[in-house]
């Protein structure tokens, strides 16, 4: 059994990464849209941040299982100061299709960083909860999960600030250095071979044989894939040439938004009023889908009538949040309840291997619809993936029943 200091050291570094990541996402995707770059255009920087998210999971959960969660951990911290340094150099006298190679490149680093940090935190917390606490698992996951939001919206509003006070690639520079100060205090501190598995692991057990990890895996791909569609690119680019917002509002409205979504994930347990030691079971995660897909439904309506945009956004991404929050943290208990010990690196990275391809469809789809359709037409997809999201979870098993045997 891993120790919680450990667990707190790992938890500490993502925090600091998270910080990172979301205002790394909030000045790439303002500066450019401030040199006149389309919204599909936009989409594209990302594609690459997301599709070696997909890979680093997968690869990611295997190395942690075979060299402990150390070795993800620093390996991370590494790449993303190595992302942020590169894209300093960015020229804006580039040819476009040069400078989005370019950024496509350097995000491509980023998004591996990113998963190898999240895989980190995410496993360890299954080391250092007994397997008959499940109430307290779920709440350490939903304080988790609840808190890295929280921070990911303070670097929106970070890379928003930044952006106008120092421009882009200063930003960039100042926040390598700072991360540089995080790996060394993580390579200083972490000690030991938390997460690593004592059986041999073969690179082919990466793909899970649960089908509850299977299906939890794809209701998930459909659920962010579901957020991203509109909140990627179509909403910070409405926000900032259709509202005429400047940088700083717009990252601080989305610090805000991500901010209380990331509050709601760790009041989760509280807000669904259950006794301290039940927990969500599949069905939960059915039921919050359903109702985060008549929300985004109402909201593409609202768009298409005479209620003014702005009180529809602000409203909307009210209650469109809240369940997201609650439907999230949810997700985030069943993947760690449904693992093992000896497979949580491997499962997990699974998990978040199919999050970051809906992730990256949805990307891509935000860029594309908003381009063609508007905001409305961003929402309407979001609802239509999150029915399917809806659908899968209505398979999922009851976590307090043993898992069927594999064939």
């Amino acid at each position: 059994m891993a120790d919680v200091r450990s667990y707190a050291l790992v938890t500490a570094a993502y925090w600091g990464f998270t910080l990172t990541d979301g205002a790394l996402h909030m000045l790439v995707l303002l500066h450019f849209d401030r040199l006149g770059y389309t919204p599909l255009q936009i989409a594209l920087l990302f594609l690459l941040y997301e599709f070696f998210g997909i890979v680093t999971n997968l690869i990611g959960g295997w190395i942690g299982s075979k060299s402990g969660l150390r070795v993800t951990l620093l390996g991370g911290l590494a790449l993303q100061i190595g992302a942020l340094a590169i894209l300093s150099r960015l020229n804006d006298a580039w040819a476009p299709g040069l400078s989005v190679a370019y950024v496509m490149g350097c995000q491509s680093l980023s998004g591996i960083a990113k998963d190898l940090t999240k895989m980190s935190s995410k496993s360890a917390i299954k080391l250092v909860v007994p397997g008959d606490k499940q109430g307290t698992l779920f709440r350490w996951v939903s304080l988790l999960t609840g808190s890295k939001n929280a921070l990911k919206g303070v670097g929106y509003l970070l890379g928003g600030v930044l952006l106008a006070l120092l421009g882009f690639q200063f930003s960039l520079l100042g926040m390598a250095g700072a991360l540089a100060a995080v790996l060394l205090g993580s390579a200083m501190f972490l000690r030991g071979d938390l997460g690593r598995s004592k059986a041999k692991t073969k690179l082919g057990a990466l793909f899970s044989k649960s089908a509850d990890i299977n299906l939890l895996s794809a209701a998930r791909f459909f659920l962010f894939g579901s957020r991203e569609i509109w909140f990627a690119v179509g909403l910070p680019v409405f926000l900032y040439s259709g509202l005429g917002w400047s940088f700083t509002q717009v990252g601080g409205f989305m610090s805000a938004w991500v901010i209380g979504y990331g509050a709601v994930q760790s009041a989760t347990p509280l807000l669904l009023g259950r006794a301290p030691e039940a927990v969500p079971q599949g069905r939960a995660a059915a039921l919050w889908a359903g109702l985060l897909a008549v929300v985004a439904a109402a909201m593409a309506l609202l768009l298409s009538t005479h209620v003014p945009p702005a009180l529809t956004i602000f409203a909307g991404l009210g209650i469109f949040g809240l369940v997201f929050a609650i439907n999230s943290a949810v997700h985030s208990y069943l993947i760690v309840a449904y693992s093992t010990a000896e497979r949580v690196s491997m499962d997990v990275g699974f998990y978040y291997g199919a999050n970051a391809g809906g992730r990256l469809v949805g990307t891509l789809l935000s860029g594309l619809t908003f381009q063609v359709w508007g905001l409305a037409g961003c929402l309407w997809f979001t609802a239509a993936f999150v029915l399917l999201a809806t659908g899968l979870s209505l398979l999922l098993r009851d976590t307090r029943r043993p898992a069927p045997a594999p064939a």
